[in-house]
């Protein structure tokens, strides 16, 4: 009976050997946030400057903020932050003008 519990126990552990890096890959998610348009007047200078500064705290939240010991990170989060940024500007102003929220969206 001992030798049939060692054998089990081993097959048991060769199994979560074999698939446990299968269950270590992370999974990449979008992080999403959705702005706002409510309230703003985009025919003025302060509406399409709140604008842009709520698009930019958007990109900031999606892209994360890394440690500052993480240089890899960091360098990673600026350049999300930049392409994030720059697909919300092309279409801030035409959803924006319809009243629409801005999505914006990153994989981390």
């Amino acid at each position: 009976m001992f030798k049939t519990f060692k054998f089990a126990l081993f097959t048991a552990s060769a199994f979560v050997i074999n698939y446990s890096p299968a269950f270590a890959e992370p999974i990449a998610t979008p992080n999403v946030s959705v702005v706002s348009t409510a309230g703003l007047d985009l025919s003025s200078a302060t509406g399409r400057a709140e604008l842009d500064h709520r698009l930019v705290t958007a990109a900031n939240e999606v892209c994360g903020t890394p440690s500052d010991a993480d240089l890899v990170g960091k360098n990673q989060a600026r350049d999300c932050r930049a392409d994030v940024l720059a697909k919300a500007r092309a279409e801030s102003q035409q959803l924006a003008s319809r009243g629409a929220p801005i999505q914006i969206a990153a994989a981390r």
